[in-house]
């Protein structure tokens, strides 16, 4: 291992000069600062992290706060966390992630400390009570959702108002006049967690738009669960044919529910969703859907932390067009 006495040999300089050019914290001449930094890359040197963040003032690592709350779908969550681990990597950061339902406790006992140098916060809620804080902090932050106030806050997701509007104009292409949203489980809308709000509010006002009648079911993520609602709409809704899915693990057990109900898809009803591409095509009828972006969004968000921290600017708001892909389980409505 290359140890800084190996770099400062190599230079002809000695290991606090090293150190003071590394870290910035006395002035060196360019002359002796390009010598030691040629001397780094010959030799490969790496300088220890805990020696990097006492030279830096910084720990190198990111906070990733993801509470498992119920109805929370973890391994769709689970995608966006590898994505901003993964990407953290490549900027030479770790990543610190707390799964822990601690509101503003939690944040403040990380970010009054020196484990993390900056925030990004998931399960983002519309009246979302941990923007007073994350205004306050001198930590940077990212939040992956959009609360009803975003203002001085930098937020990124995909557009889920438009992915909800994108399924149901989808389904008044093919000339649907009955559509129902199958969506997240109650706790969720009672929660008021954003994303999920957005696609009701896209489903809603595209339904409207459209003239189109229109429905919305929260839904428990049970095959049971599947079954009843299945009932529930083909009870209340009799001329029922187009359905949008906001639920990844009720996809295939939902199609197979109206199937027992006598309900072919497509021929006697269109199903869309907002989930990851890999399950739309993994269902039996693979179906037409706008994919989440998690490794996107994910990727994006640090990107947008690692440019705060180096003190650029960054729009507040980046908000990901819905991408619609047609696959098996739509087709024109019945005469």
């Amino acid at each position: 291992m290359v140890k800084i006495t190996d770099v400062a040999r190599h230079a002809g300089v000695s290991p606090s000069t090293v150190s003071y050019a590394l870290s910035g914290k006395r002035p060196i001449s360019e002359e002796t600062r390009q010598r030691v930094e040629e001397a780094i890359r010959e030799l490969g040197y790496r300088p220890h992290a805990g020696a990097r963040a006492l030279a830096s003032s910084r720990s190198n690592v990111l906070a990733l706060v993801i509470p498992l709350r119920a109805g929370i779908h973890v391994p769709v969550v689970m995608q966006f966390a590898m994505s901003v681990v993964t990407t953290a990597r490549k900027h030479d950061h770790d990543v610190l992630l707390l799964t822990q339902e601690e509101g503003e406790d939690g944040l403040r006992r990380v970010a009054d400390t020196a484990l993390v140098d900056a925030l990004i916060v998931m399960d983002v809620q519309l009246r979302e009570p941990r923007l007073p804080l994350l205004r306050s902090l001198e930590r940077p932050s990212v939040l992956i959702g959009f609360p009803a106030d975003s203002e001085g806050l930098t937020c990124i997701d995909l557009d889920f108002k438009a992915a909800g509007e994108a399924c149901v104009e989808h389904l008044a292409r093919l000339g649907h006049r009955m559509v129902a949203l199958v969506g997240s489980p109650p706790e969720v809308y009672v929660r008021q967690t954003a994303f999920a709000q957005r696609v009701v509010q896209g489903f809603t006002a595209a339904a409207d738009r459209s003239r189109l009648s229109s429905s919305v079911y929260p839904c428990e993520a049970s095959p049971a669960a599947a079954r009843l609602v299945a009932e529930q709409l083909l009870c209340e809704h009799p001329a029922l044919t187009g359905v949008v899915v906001h639920n990844e693990p009720l996809l295939e057990p939902l199609i197979e529910a109206f199937e027992q109900l006598g309900l072919r898809v497509p021929g006697d009803l269109s199903v869309t969703a907002i989930c990851p591409d890999e399950l739309a095509e993994s269902v039996r009828v693979p179906v037409t859907s706008v994919a989440v972006p998690s490794a996107e969004v994910g990727e994006r968000a640090v990107e947008l932390l690692m440019k705060k921290l180096g003190g650029s600017a960054v729009p507040e708001a980046t908000l990901l067009p819905p991408r619609l892909t047609e696959r098996a389980s739509t087709a024109p409505r019945n005469a």
